[in-house]
């Protein structure tokens, strides 16, 4: 019997060989947009590192929708053809690929972490104006945005729904929206950020509404038989803020518009919250969403050893369990989380002379 860890996992038409993915990390390692060999060479050690499916980075669907200006962009066509590269050496690898698709709102126009500077980038410097649902700053060091209006926010959902159509065309298997860590579809979500008195403040329905309206716009572009991603904020870890109760409520809304799979992370709306940090600290988001919601979910967070990851796919508390650091520190984290659990590790061939006694040779893309 398979170790539940390394079990295949079927989204709508696409099977993953194993339920370990990769997070999306930011690089800032992009100009105007675009990826390159950095990101390619990333991603494809963590895909012939044997993890099931391998997602970009948060990549930009309009380019003021960056957090920085070395960020990773899908806003216009001219992004596909390196995008493309990269999703293919992934399948080649027998990893499923998938593209985050984000927009920074008032954390945008921000430096990157590589620089020693002041945090907020002025348009004198190559930055500019951020945008968010209310004229709010994140932070004292952070640009005032400004607050988007009607045709602000279409602009907006129509971006998200572009940078589906050029993921499609750029061959990935799925997209995720993002809807946390503060920015602007979380933003909207939460009363720390949301002050608007518009059909898209105040109650719940009204602060929900634009992120339904960009899974509306995306799943029209995106095809039926392709799995779609939600990454949420479960909770801002703060009074008043947006928490797991109405996580569970918008996952079931979620579900009824086409998503597949709630991607259940927290915080970065606000810089003060006291986050409990311990290893695993956010599955039990996971397990609830699954649990009450009916949708299938991602557990994220300090997963960072086998046995713990295994235990979370075997004790039913999420679909899937998404890595980042622990990736980041080992590439080949699936290959020994294979060992270490008794299950036959697959390795790339060309690495099988320095492999341990009983791996296997990975010769074959997963099969639609």
């Amino acid at each position: 019997m398979a170790v539940p860890l390394f079990s295949s996992f079927q989204l709508r038409s696409i099977e993953l060989r194993n339920r370990i993915g990769v997070s999306p990390m930011c690089q800032y390692s992009s100009q105007d947009g675009f990826a390159n060999d950095w990101h390619l060479v990333h991603l494809g050690s963590r895909a012939h590192g044997g993890a099931g499916l391998v997602m970009l980075e948060a990549a930009a669907v309009l380019s003021e929708g960056r957090i920085s200006p070395a960020d990773l962009g899908i806003w216009k066509d001219e992004h596909i053809p390196n995008l493309r590269r990269i999703a293919e050496f992934l399948h080649s690898q027998g990893s499923r690929a998938g593209m985050q698709l984000a927009h920074a709102g008032r954390k945008a126009s921000t430096a990157s972490p590589f620089e020693t500077r002041p945090v907020l980038v002025t348009p004198a410097e190559g930055g500019w104006q951020p945008f968010a649902p209310s004229a709010i700053a994140f932070a004292p060091d952070y640009g005032v945005p400004a607050e988007l209006n009607l045709s602000g926010i279409q602009a907006v959902v129509e971006g998200f729904r572009l940078a589906a159509g050029r993921a499609l065309k750029a061959g990935f298997d799925f997209v995720e929206i993002h809807a946390a860590h503060g920015y602007l579809l979380h933003e909207f979500l939460s009363p720390l950020a949301n002050h608007r008195t518009d059909a898209y403040g105040g109650s719940f329905d009204n602060r929900i509404r634009l992120v339904l309206e960009v899974v509306d716009a995306v799943r029209r572009e995106w095809p039926e038989h392709l799995p779609l991603f939600v990454r949420i904020s479960a909770t801002d870890w703060t009074e008043g803020g947006w928490n797991i109760d109405e996580s569970v409520q918008l996952a079931q809304r979620l579900r009824e518009h086409g998503v597949d799979l709630v991607d259940a992370s927290s915080g970065g709306m606000v810089p003060n919250a006291k986050i409990p940090a311990a290893p695993g600290y956010q599955v039990g988001f996971a397990a609830r969403i699954r649990r009450e919601a009916g949708i299938a979910t991602a557990a994220v967070g300090l997963i960072t050893e086998p046995a713990q990851a295994n235990a979370i796919i075997a004790e039913g508390e999420a679909d899937l369990v998404f890595l980042a650091r622990a990736m980041l520190r080992d590439p080949y984290w699936p290959v020994h989380a294979a060992a270490a659990l008794g299950e036959q590790a697959s390795w790339p061939k060309q690495y099988l002379r320095a492999a341990p006694p009983g791996s296997a040779a990975r010769s074959e893309a997963p099969r639609e």
